[in-house]
C-alpha cells in the first residue's frame, strides 16, 4: 500500500507568514478537485475496500489572504465561496471549516493569531456526491500552509482534511479526503489509498506512482480504455442522511450489513482486477451489480434509476449510482468516445441536467 496521498503534491511553499498582524497582501493558494466513486461507497464506511476516480475538470482553488487583526485578540478567519454564475460570493461558516481552522493551528504550531479571508472558487456543485466539501478543505488547507510557511506531509493533509469531513457528514470514510487530491484511480481501504496506474487526463497518460518512503516507483500503466461518463440527476443528495438511514438498517438487521459488505467487497475487488487486466465490459457488469445493491437498501432515487436504465440502453457497459445517494449524480462506463457521445445524449433527453466526461487509457484526449 501506498502513502495516502503524494506527499510532494501537498507541500506549503510559501512567504513567511511571521509578521505583524498589520502586515497586508500576503496570499497563499491551495488547490484541488473534484472525484466520483465508482464502486464500495457507503460499504467503505464498515471497512469494505471501495474505487473512485478523480474529475479533474471540476475544480477547487483557494486563496487565503491576510488581514488586519481587530483589537479584542481574537483570531478572525472568514470563508467565503464563489462559483461558476455566481454574481458575488457567498459567505461559509460550517462546522467543518470552524473545525479546520483551530486543528491546523493545533497541528502545525502557528502561534499568535489567524487573521485571513479565504475566498474559495468551487466549480463542484454541492449535494451531488462529487466531493464538494472535502476538495474545499482540502484547497483551504494547502492555502493556509502556503500562507503560513508550513510544510505538510500526505498525512498530515488528509488528517485535517478528514476531521473538516467527520464534522460535515457525521461519519466520513476518508475516501473524498484522499481521492480530491489524487491525479489517478484510487483503491481505498481503511484510511490508506493505492494509486492505480491507469491513464488519465490529470496524469498526462502516464503514472509513476510514490511509494511510502518517497521514492518513485518505477512506471507502469494499466491497459484499461474507457470512458466514464458522469450525469448529475439535478437533485441534491445529502451524504449524512443516506450515512444514518444505512446505519439504522444494520442496527436492526446486523445480518444484511454483513451480507452488504460482504457483497460489496467482492465486487470491488473483482472490479479492480478488472482495471489491473484491462477488462471493461466485466468491470461495466460490476457497476450495475452494485447499483443494484445500492437500490436495494434503498439509497437510490426514480430518477436515478431512470438515468441508470437510460444509459444502458444507449450502450454503456455498467451504470450505477455514484456518491453518497438519495439523490446526486450517476456514473456508467462507455467502451469508446463515440458511444459515450451518444450516451451523453440520451442521459440528456431523458432529463440529466449537466454531464461530465472522464477518459480513461488511450482515450485520455478525447476528455473535455
Amino acid at each position: 500500500m501506498m502513502a495516502p496521498t503524494n506527499s510532494g503534491a501537498f507541500t506549503g511553499q510559501g512567504r513567511s507568514a511571521s509578521g505583524s498582524d498589520g502586515d497586508r497582501g500576503w496570499l497563499g493558494v491551495g488547490r484541488a478537485h473534484g472525484k466520483a466513486i465508482l464502486l464500495g461507497e457507503h460499504a467503505v464506511v464498515y471497512g469494505a475496500p471501495a474505487l473512485a476516480i478523480p474529475v479533474p475538470q471540476l475544480t477547487v482553488t483557494a486563496n487565503a489572504t491576510r488581514v488586519l487583526c481587530p483589537g479584542d485578540g481574537a483570531d478572525r478567519v472568514s470563508f467565503a465561496m464563489t462559483g461558476p454564475g455566481s454574481a458575488s460570493a457567498t459567505t461559509l461558516a460550517t462546522d467543518g471549516l470552524r473545525r479546520l481552522v483551530a486543528d491546523f493551528k493545533d497541528m502545525t504550531g502557528v502561534s499568535g493569531r489567524m487573521c485571513v479571508d479565504v475566498l474559495i472558487d468551487c466549480t463542484i456543485p454541492q449535494g451531488r456526491g462529487l466531493g464538494s466539501s472535502a476538495a474545499c478543505a482540502r484547497a483551504a488547507v494547502l492555502a493556509f500552509a502556503e500562507l503560513f510557511d508550513r510544510r505538510l506531509d500526505a498525512k498530515a493533509v488528509f488528517d485535517l482534511v478528514q476531521a473538516s469531513e467527520n464534522d460535515a457528514h457525521g461519519r466520513a470514510s476518508g475516501i473524498d479526503a484522499l481521492a480530491t487530491g489524487s491525479a489517478s484511480p484510487i483503491l481505498f481501504r481503511s484510511g490508506t489509498a493505492r494509486e492505480l496506474p491507469i491513464a488519465m487526463p490529470g496524469n498526462g497518460g502516464r503514472h509513476s506512482p510514490e511509494r511510502s518512503d518517497g521514492h518513485t516507483a518505477a512506471s507502469r500503466t494499466f491497459g484499461f480504455d474507457g470512458v466514464f461518463v458522469i450525469a448529475d440527476s439535478g437533485v441534491s443528495g445529502c451524504t449524512k442522511d443516506a450515512v444514518d438511514l444505512l446505519r439504522r438498517q444494520f442496527e436492526r438487521n446486523p445480518e444484511a450489513q454483513t451480507e452488504f459488505v460482504g457483497r460489496v467487497s467482492r465486487l470491488t475487488n473483482a472490479a479492480t482486477l478488472d482495471l489491473v487486466r484491462g477488462r471493461p465490459g466485466d468491470f461495466g457488469t460490476r457497476l450495475t451489480e452494485n447499483h443494484r445493491l445500492l437500490r436495494e437498501v434503498g439509497l437510490s432515487t426514480d430518477r436515478i434509476d431512470a438515468l441508470v436504465d437510460t444509459a444502458l440502453a444507449a450502450g454503456s457497459l455498467g451504470a450505477k449510482i455514484s456518491g453518497g445517494g438519495l439523490g446526486g449524480c450517476m456514473i456508467a462506463l462507455a467502451g469508446e468516445p463515440r458511444t459515450a457521445e451518444a450516451v451523453v445524449r440520451r442521459l440528456h433527453a431523458a432529463g440529466a441536467v449537466r454531464t461530465w466526461v472522464v477518459a480513461a487509457g488511450r482515450f485520455t484526449r478525447h476528455a473535455n
